[in-house]
């Protein structure tokens, strides 16, 4: 089992900034990658960024420029550095891992975006 906790969620008007995290505890040995991925209200679940063990990384082209992922291997953190935000940001952002063949998500942390 791995535990993940998002935090650093919150109201910010466009053109602001964030920065999300997310810690993983538990059975953290065999986790393979982890990412960030958000809801909008009324839509589907979508990735947001990826980054795998080896510190490449993957980005939505919506957020490519704006949103920067990385690790923290030895606080077994990770971190999504939102710039530029937009009002289509506004979502529940998830943080993801798999290991060992299953998939863990956090609870979710909101992110507010105000015109």
């Amino acid at each position: 089992q791995v535990q993940l906790v998002e935090s650093g969620g919150g109201l910010v008007q466009a053109g602001g900034s964030l920065r999300l995290s997310c810690a993983a505890s538990g059975s953290i040995f065999g986790i393979n990658g982890m990412g960030w991925f958000r809801q909008g209200s009324g839509k589907q679940r979508e990735l947001v960024a990826l980054i795998n063990n080896s510190g490449d990384t993957n980005y939505a082209d919506s957020v490519k420029g704006r949103f920067t992922i990385s690790r923290d291997n030895a606080k077994d953190t990770v971190h999504l550095q939102m710039n530029s935000l937009k009002p289509e940001d506004t979502a529940v952002y998830f943080c993801r891992t798999v290991a060992g063949g299953y998939v863990f998500w956090g609870q979710g942390t909101r992110v507010t975006v105000s015109s």
